[in-house]
């Protein structure tokens, strides 16, 4: 969006800047305590504040979950996810 005043033209940004707010993730992993320590691993070396954790592993049971609340801007949401999908021992990650 321009706005033209006299021979002066102003740019005015529609975007708005994407504060850090806290954000719910879960993710379902493999490996027990193992797979855990990977997931807990790559969210302190991103930097990551962790608020609450929540985690299930369950002897016998193949999967694993751990749900957190972390404070991320809405732009960093989608690559976190992607990075922690790509762990080897993650079945999936989704913001809630």
């Amino acid at each position: 969006m321009s706005l033209d005043v006299g021979s002066t033209s102003y740019r005015i940004h529609s975007t708005r800047p994407s504060f850090p707010a806290r954000r719910r993730i879960a993710t379902y992993f493999t490996g027990g305590v193992d797979g855990l320590l990977a997931l807990s691993s790559a969210l302190r070396q991103g930097g990551y504040r962790v608020h609450d954790l929540s985690v299930d592993v369950r002897d016998g049971v193949t999967e694993g979950s751990m749900v957190c609340t972390i404070m991320i801007s809405d732009g960093g949401v989608e690559p976190l996810l992607d990075h922690l999908r790509a762990l080897p021992p993650v079945v999936s990650s989704e913001l809630l």
